[in-house]
């Protein structure tokens, strides 16, 4: 298992990490180029992916709060704080989409400076943000790009 403490973080994290932005990378980049009938079902995935990763970034949250010591008054925090990203999620999805994008990348901007907070308070590895910080700046692009795709294509 990969130390704790590490620094950098496991090549198969990093690799995994990299091929999860391939949706947010192509829906992006996909409305742009896609013929304005097929436009409207790329925004839907790229949404619908979007509540799915939160949904998995709250649970990893909840899996390191629970993996926390007993002692810990942080663990609750953090635990609690893990189910706002799937219910941004949910929310997002039920917004128009000039709304739901932005909701969408305040939740990933929020969710990075959770990252950062449970790496401080030692519930999280030290390598996290190496992994994390690239993620989400790619992910919070890709969102930026679709919303930007939503007003030139109109």
């Amino acid at each position: 298992m990969h130390p704790f403490s590490a620094i950098k973080p496991p090549p198969l994290a990093l690799g995994l990490g990299l091929a999860g932005l391939i949706p947010f990378v192509s829906a992006a980049l996909g409305l742009w180029v896609t013929p304005e009938a097929w436009r409207e079902r790329v925004m839907e995935e790229l949404l619908n992916y979007a509540a799915v990763i939160l949904a998995f970034m709250g649970a990893i949250h909840w899996g390191l709060a629970m993996r926390a010591d007993e002692a810990s008054d942080q663990a609750p925090v953090q635990l609690g704080l893990s189910v706002i990203p799937p219910l941004l999620g949910w929310v997002a999805l039920s917004l128009p989409i000039d709304l739901a994008l932005p909701v969408f990348f305040v939740a990933f901007a929020g969710l990075y400076f959770a990252d950062i907070w449970a790496v401080n308070h030692g519930l999280a590895p030290v390598w996290y943000p190496a992994l994390r910080k690239p993620l989400s700046f790619v992910v919070i692009a890709s969102l930026l790009i679709a919303w930007l795709a939503t007003w030139v294509n109109r």
